[in-house]
């Protein structure tokens, strides 16, 4: 089929290709284990975000099974309509438990979620958003789709946000939020959010911190970077996924009882999209019960994580700053990155090249991400193909 009103599109491709921006993705054949079936070959996978190895958890699939056979395959409405079901109130109240705060407000993706209360929240060019500059793409846009005024400070850098705090355009503005990933997704390093909390609290701001990557990995039983910090009553609003060590898909928001109402009142993804499926929700719910009640889950993580970064650095890798399962393993070349990520593959060894402009030029990557459900062979198997193949593209 051909158009000639899209002709532009073609030529789009073409430069994407040129600059090695264009993406075919790799295809699972299998569910989305450690060691998992991709494109037809058995690998080490250490590219997905099943922190806790429950996406294909018995116990999960069951909840999930028992839901569907009850309250069907899908609401076929949006929450204020007639998309609310029992199953989505309990598990928005175990959810705020869970995060220590007053209630929860679910929406269909942690991307939408943070479009929502950005666009909600900032409302006129007389609020401020304040934002850490490797922010999640979500938290971007839903900046632009805010009507405020938009402040960048450097990564993490306090005396970067201290200024634009204490700039004439901080101490006009109506509303001030700052908005910082609790764990930064390519660098795999915790936001200071004790220093952040101090801070804004000091120049009259609110904290939005995104959890995406925080929730069912850092703090007590996985509740994430609040209760790692201990700044429970401390933050304003938790933002999140259900993607990652939820297995599941959707996002939340865990604030206080007000602001869960006016969120559900006028946020445009609550509003106008379906609500999850009930399968979605009793996932979630079953997660939530297995963090509670498990702590050898969250403990075998980190001590593969743990194990994983040391061995790399033995070998003489660059795994930046990271403190988390997300292990960046530098490389500084797009086209590199990308080779490297191929020839691990052959190996039998999945991890996922990141470029430019993904990253900055001359930070380009391999990420790579662990998962209680390794073994420790696993991940002996995955460190002796990085250090073949690392040594025959002289990275190490």
């Amino acid at each position: 089929m051909k158009f000639s009103t899209l002709k532009f599109a073609g030529e789009e491709v073409k430069k994407l290709k040129k600059e090695k921006r264009f993406l075919s993705p790799r295809v699972l054949f299998s569910a989305q284990d450690a060691v998992a079936v991709i494109d037809g070959k058995k690998v080490v996978n250490l590219t997905s975000n099943n922190y806790l190895a429950l996406a294909n958890d018995p116990r999960v699939k069951k909840t999930a099974i028992e839901a569907v056979k009850k309250y069907g395959v899908g609401t076929a409405a949006v929450r204020t309509i007639i998309g609310t079901m029992k199953i989505h109130e309990e598990l928005e109240r175990k959810f705020a438990k869970f995060k220590n705060a007053e209630a929860s407000i679910l929406f269909q993706s942690g991307f939408t979620s943070n479009v929502a209360v950005c666009q909600s929240l900032m409302t006129s060019e007389d609020d401020l958003l304040i934002s850490d500059e490797l922010n999640h793409a979500s938290i971007i846009d839903g900046g632009r789709l805010a009507k405020a005024t938009r402040r960048i400070y450097k990564h993490v850098d306090m005396n970067s946000l201290r200024a634009i705090l204490e700039s004439k355009e901080s101490r006009k503005a109506r509303r001030k939020m700052i908005v910082t990933d609790g764990v930064f997704s390519m660098d795999g390093d915790i936001a200071p959010l004790d220093e952040i909390e101090d801070l804004a609290h000091k120049y009259g701001a609110f904290i939005m911190v995104d959890d995406a990557h925080a929730s069912g990995v850092i703090g007590k039983k996985g509740k994430g970077s609040v209760d790692h910090y201990n700044l429970h009553g401390k933050i304003e609003i938790q933002i999140g996924t259900l993607s990652k060590a939820f297995a599941a898909v959707g996002g939340y928001a865990a604030t206080t009882k007000i602001l869960r109402d006016y969120l559900a009142s006028v946020a445009r993804p609550f509003l106008f999209s379906s609500s999850q499926p009930p399968s979605v929700a009793a996932t979630c719910l079953a997660v939530l019960d297995i963090l509670m009640k498990d702590s050898k889950i969250l403990k075998r993580l980190w001590e593969n994580t743990h194990f994983f970064k040391e061995e790399l650095k033995k070998a003489g890798f660059d795994t930046g700053k990271s403190e988390t399962p997300i292990t960046p393993i530098m490389v500084g070349d797009t086209k590199k990155a990308i080779i490297f990520s191929q020839n691990l593959f052959k190996e039998g060894v999945f991890a996922l090249s990141i470029g430019y402009p993904t990253v900055p030029k001359g930070k380009e990557r391999l990420r790579a991400i662990v998962t209680a459900g390794h073994t420790i062979k696993d991940l002996e198997f995955a460190v002796e193909k990085f250090i073949k193949v690392g040594k025959k593209l002289n990275i190490i």
